[in-house]
């Protein structure tokens, strides 16, 4: 029975499966004392185990294919996926409950969403939607151990089909914008984290070149970025971001490397690229966004009526926590400044904080 398996396999596999994208043995056993001592953690962890507890009543709604991306508010295939994506953070947040709590009826519902899943999803290599499977990949990593073969031989199929189809696509084709810009980001983020939650060689080294390739082709010198300069917006500045950052992070866990501070020949890296943002956050600057963008599509959702496209919106700063909450697993000096963003009074401005103090 599962539940027999919950603290004799945290040994057993401990080494042997080591997990990079979620929580080890470590860190789990951690964040189950974080969550008894801290009430603020506690609190944190206390939602996601009610969407956990939702969850386990409903039943999964996987999508054949994913399609978000270059459609507008309101398309009946967006709304769909939209509404199918919910399972992401129910998947998540069970297989959380069931590294926090032990209790096997976690672990079951979440393995249910992700055979569902797993059966029914197929990338079609575009990552504007694949970078959605993020929390899917997390929940995968965090409950494997516990899985029988038959289960582990379907995800992980699935996983591998996603990160070929990336690899393989059209989009990744020498010369195209969509091979180096955010798409590229956020394809090598998905590759990278599939590749360690299925421990593939070959797709965890196409991330770690990638990276650094990319680090030196979107990334300039001066901290800007290439979707920066095209889209006259830093909505895409934290958009380029976020993926890299957050691979860097697997990165650093796995291999030990600091692709934070690495610097690309032409002198890019994450870390200036995240300073270049930093008077744009603390109010020292403001950005029109989008008022000299070069993309059609960003005029034609500010026509849609999407909130914050219009041209000449000024950015929020609240919209860079994110980012400054992953930029901080490297810098933590930059937590204080996430922290005033967010103004809750928490010490923790969002779950990934926590997972950070974990991980680092």
């Amino acid at each position: 029975m599962r539940w027999m398996l919950f603290f004799s396999l945290c040994l057993t596999f401990a080494g042997a499966n080591a997990q990079y994208v979620s929580l080890g043995r470590k860190q789990a056993d951690r964040l189950r004392n974080l969550v008894k001592k801290d009430a603020e953690v506690k609190t944190l962890f206390d939602s996601i185990r009610q969407v956990a507890d939702a969850a386990i009543a409903d039943d999964p709604q996987p999508i054949d294919t994913l399609r978000t991306e270059g459609l507008l508010q309101g398309d009946p295939r967006k709304t769909a996926t939209w509404e199918a994506l919910k399972d992401m953070h129910k998947m998540y947040a069970l297989a959380m409950a069931w590294r926090m709590t032990g209790r096997t009826s976690y672990l079951d519902k979440a393995t249910v969403y992700l055979i569902a899943w797993a059966d029914s999803n197929h990338s079609r290599g575009d990552p504007i939607d694949d970078t959605n499977l993020d929390p899917a990949i997390e929940a995968y990593d965090n409950i494997k151990e516990w899985l029988v073969t038959g289960e582990i031989t379907r995800i992980d199929r699935w996983l591998r089909q996603t990160a070929e189809a990336e690899i393989n696509s059209g989009y990744n084709r020498p010369g195209r914008a969509t091979a180096h810009n955010n798409w590229h980001s956020h394809r090598l983020k998905i590759i990278g984290e599939i590749g360690f939650a299925i421990a593939d060689k070959k797709l965890q080294a196409y991330a770690i070149e990638g990276l650094k390739e990319q680090i030196g082709r979107n990334l300039n010198a001066d901290g800007t970025s290439e979707d920066f300069a095209s889209r006259d917006a830093l909505h895409y500045h934290v958009y380029d971001l976020e993926p890299m950052l957050k691979l860097a992070i697997v990165l650093k866990r796995a291999t030990g490397s600091d692709y934070y501070h690495y610097k690309a020949p032409s002198g890019a890296s994450l870390a200036r690229s995240v300073t270049w943002l930093l008077p744009y956050l603390d109010g020292r600057q403001t950005h029109a966004e989008f008022v000299n963008s070069t993309v059609e599509f960003d005029r034609r959702r500010a026509k849609n009526g999407e909130a914050g496209y219009k041209a000449g919106t000024l950015f929020d700063p609240k919209n860079g926590i994110a980012t400054l909450v992953l930029a901080a697993y490297f810098d933590p000096s930059l937590l204080p400044l996430a922290r005033k963003l967010k103004a809750d009074g928490h010490p923790y401005p969002n779950w990934q904080a926590v997972i950070n103090e974990l991980n680092r």
